[in-house]
């Protein structure tokens, strides 16, 4: 299954999980619907402490009425946000890389001497629920997730489960409000806008220092059966957007409400902007393929040497597709020296590999 692809969720893997949900219903959590958008608010009866607190997602709202220790996170990057705010979880879930406690090179020192956290998989079946039950977790984390309603309610039945936003699509969190949602839910909120701000911060210099970017346009793809797109509100895109590109116009009418899409061959022209960046298993043998395309070889983006190739198995490839408050600063360093020699107007101008 390709690096870039989400595992479908289905809930058929939850029934075996009832009588293990039952055991640990000590723990469970607070989900009614409250009505109310975006990424929850704090609340309490002492107006000094961060609990009780209620967050609000997808399937309703969540309220955490203490501070949690044991942090499971299912969504595929919530990991990041969690140790961004000096917390180190129990578990985590498996995506990229197959890293160690599924924390990649650009968190890892956050750590400490902590011992790794237990790695979950998604296999397409959704999380496995008897084995984050086996980890007591009394706090579920899903931001950057997709969680179907099933699950949520089958986690939720032995402790709270913070969802995804329900203002994005599945896996569309902008990663500001992933890292301000998981403060919430940890009781750190000054840590998380710190944390932001840092990150923030590594953006604006490089905003700064490539002015050249602002009225360009650039495009995330990659050669998955055919050509797939990345649309607005996936984390590599965004990363574009902040950096000052602006994306095609009609890329997500083109997708519609999904983090990315395969498009026909009549809309190659998606791919015809200033910079497109390659997510691709072997950057030499997948751009010969490319440039043999018919459709795709012979159109600007190609012939002015505006293309830039990010080898997704290596660690900066993951870094990309992570998007966190984390992986940007060490993807900032490596992908913006690309685009600046991407765009910079002189076709014969190499656009070179980072060592990693």
């Amino acid at each position: 299954m390709p690096r870039f692809r989400r595992a479908s969720r289905t809930a058929a893997a939850l029934a075996s999980a009832l009588v293990i949900l039952a055991t640990a219903a000590a723990c469970g959590g607070d989900d009614s619907d409250s009505g109310s958008s975006g990424a929850g608010s704090e609340a309490s009866s002492s107006g000094k402490s961060a609990f009780p607190v209620t967050l609000t997602h997808k399937f309703g709202s969540t309220t955490i009425k203490s501070e949690p220790k044991r942090i499971v996170t299912v969504g595929l990057t919530d990991q990041d946000s969690v140790l961004a705010l000096g917390t180190v979880p129990v578990g985590t879930t498996e995506w990229l890389g197959g890293y160690k406690g599924a924390v990649g090179p650009w968190a890892s020192d956050k750590l400490g001497g902590a011992d790794a956290p237990t790695v979950l998989k998604d296999t397409g079946t959704g999380p496995q629920v008897e084995k984050i039950a086996a980890l007591r977790p009394d706090l579920i984390l899903s931001v950057y997730g997709g969680l179907t309603k099933e699950q949520y309610e089958s986690l939720s039945k032995f402790a709270p489960v913070v969802a995804q936003p329900k203002e994005y699509n599945d896996y569309g969190v902008p990663w500001q409000e992933q890292t301000e949602t998981i403060g919430k839910a940890l009781g750190k909120s000054a840590e998380a806008a710190a944390a932001v701000e840092e990150t923030e911060a590594k953006l604006d210099a490089a905003v700064a220092e490539h002015p050249e970017f602002k009225g360009k346009s650039a495009l995330m793809a990659t050669p998955y059966e055919g050509i797939f797109v990345f649309g607005s509100q996936d984390p590599r895109s965004r990363l574009l957007t902040d950096l000052g590109f602006s994306l095609p116009a009609d890329l997500d009418k083109v997708i519609g409400d999904q983090f990315g899409a395969n498009i026909s061959k009549e809309r190659t022209d998606l791919l015809d902007q200033d910079a497109i960046v390659w997510m691709v298993g072997d950057v030499t043998k997948d751009a010969a393929k490319l440039h043999k395309d018919a459709t795709y070889k012979d159109l600007k983006v190609v012939s002015e040497g505006r293309e830039v190739y990010v080898h997704e198995t290596s660690d900066y490839g993951s870094a990309v597709s992570f998007g966190t408050v984390l992986s940007l600063r060490y993807e900032i360093e490596r992908l913006v020296p690309q685009l600046a020699a991407a765009v910079d107007g002189k076709p014969a101008t190499k656009v070179e590999q980072p060592a990693s």
